[in-house]
């Protein structure tokens, strides 16, 4: 028992936004390319919206990537995504993290985010991951962020969150969000186990024929691990865009609700806690990473 709770909080950093193998940013001429390109499966998916998800599994890496439609116009997707300070009004919505505050390293901007269990924990006791804020860049037509995090814990490092987005006709934003993370062989090992005990049954979205493929044919193993935590982040995205519609002081229960009932729409991927559990850690982190205790 003392092994597979060791190797279920190895597996709980590699739940962490991660860093980009091959891309990032692709810029906005290739951006709208991709949106023309990707028109197909935008139109006609297993989402039920405008979204396509893709992952890759390479030597001790894993990357997940969402392109996505999203119904809100560019300048209110900019505005947002462009302030650190809401990206961890964005991070808190995901089940793993316990708390996200934005703070000043040698003049530059760091993004500081724990990440823990599923269930009401201690600040102390969640793993740290504290990412460099870069200068976003933010044109009328075209915006990009990422935040970078050299290390992390328990053999993991080269992380990496990043958004970009172009204006779309309609009052829509056309959004290309990425992460993922390189990983060592302590990691590694302890990944594989955890994905042939505890999570044994987790899948991903992608259907495959490939060995990796569980008897359902979804992806399993690594890749499952990154699609999960890339639609949990996306929906993140989503969720509190959404919510800057409705009055600032229903907000956080909007996004908090909105975000819970996205997550089960996919219930054989992201089911992990019921509706009121959620709720209530939630309210609690959220209490307390606005008093910045």
């Amino acid at each position: 028992m003392d092994l597979l709770r060791t190797t279920a909080a190895l597996a709980l950093a590699l739940l962490l936004p991660m860093s980009g193998h091959s891309a990032g940013a692709i810029g906005p001429t290739a951006l709208r390319a991709r949106h023309a390109t990707l028109a197909p499966q935008l139109a006609d998916n297993a989402f039920g919206g405008r979204l396509v998800l893709q992952s890759e599994e390479t030597a001790r890496r894993i990357d997940g990537d969402v392109y996505a439609v999203v119904e809100h116009p560019f300048s209110a997707v900019a505005e947002a995504l462009s302030d650190p300070a809401q990206w961890c009004e964005i991070l808190i919505l995901h089940l793993n993290t316990k708390y996200c505050r934005m703070g000043n390293d040698n003049g530059g901007v760091r993004v500081e985010v724990r990440v823990g269990k599923k269930h009401p924990q201690a600040i102390h006791a969640a793993s740290l991951l504290a990412f460099n804020w870069r200068a976003p860049t933010l044109r009328p037509e075209y915006l990009a962020v990422q935040m970078d995090a050299s290390d992390g814990p328990y053999d993991t490092r080269d992380y990496r969150l990043m958004a970009e987005a172009v204006p779309l006709e309609g009052r829509r934003t056309f959004l290309h969000m990425g992460y993922a993370m390189s990983y060592g062989g302590a990691s590694d090992f302890a990944m594989h186990l955890y994905l042939s005990t505890l999570a044994r049954d987790k899948v991903g979205f992608t259907r495959s024929g490939a060995p990796s493929s569980t008897e359902e044919g979804y992806i399993g193993g690594m890749r499952g691990v990154a699609e999960r935590n890339t639609m949990r982040y996306y929906l993140a995205i989503e969720t509190y865009l959404d919510s800057l519609t409705a009055p600032a002081e229903q907000r956080v229960e909007k996004r908090l609700r909105a975000w819970f009932d996205a997550t089960e729409k996919y219930p054989r991927q992201l089911r992990e806690v019921d509706r009121e559990a959620y709720l209530n850690m939630k309210r609690a982190e959220i209490q307390r990473q606005g008093s910045g205790r």
